[in-house]
């Protein structure tokens, strides 16, 4: 198989997507590489790179009907797919605290330019109308070491003026 692409389906979570989209891939003669799949709220989202022989407009003709039976959008783009490194995360930063606008930029924000490179990053809101709470969880590459990575969030700590609770920690990596 020559060609490599990156699908893109987004909408109204419900049973049996998972299935239906890869039967229709698996149908129409394409192989999956690697794959994220999740739900977000309400909503569900998955992300496939998929390797097949069909040019891009076949593509689109073999998922979309598919697609527009489960209430799917589509994006599609066409990717250099190779077998290349994993980076294997070395730090873990948990945030948590009063939710507001902003906080995902910022705290990000002030990583990467301390050389954090996320390689998985996950959030959520919890609490009541009332008393909600943002947690966010990073995983990443800390680029420039961990004492640069400390001294960011120690400047954000002060920023945000104790409304945020900042955990960093090394994660230990093993080579097999």
């Amino acid at each position: 198989m020559k060609n490599w692409f990156m699908l893109a389906l987004v909408g109204q979570d419900r049973v049996g997507i998972v299935a239906q989209i890869t039967d229709a891939l698996y149908r129409g003669g394409c192989n999956l590489g690697e794959a994220s799949m999740l739900r977000l709220g309400t909503s569900f989202t998955m992300m496939m790179m998929v390797n097949t022989q069909l040019d891009e407009n076949t593509l689109i003709s073999v998922i979309q009907p598919t697609a527009e039976k489960l209430g799917l959008h589509l994006h599609l783009d066409q990717i250099e797919g190779e077998l290349h490194p994993h980076p294997e995360p070395d730090v873990k930063i948990v945030v948590h605290g009063a939710d507001r606008a902003g906080i995902v930029a910022q705290v990000t924000g002030e990583l990467a330019n301390a050389g954090l490179n996320i390689l998985d990053l996950e959030t959520g809101v919890g609490g009541s109308d009332k008393k909600p709470f943002y947690f966010m969880q990073i995983e990443g590459n800390a680029t420039q070491g961990m004492e640069a990575l400390q001294l960011a969030l120690e400047k954000l700590k002060e920023t945000l003026q104790g409304n945020i609770d900042i955990n960093l920690s090394p994660l230990e990596t093993f080579d097999l």
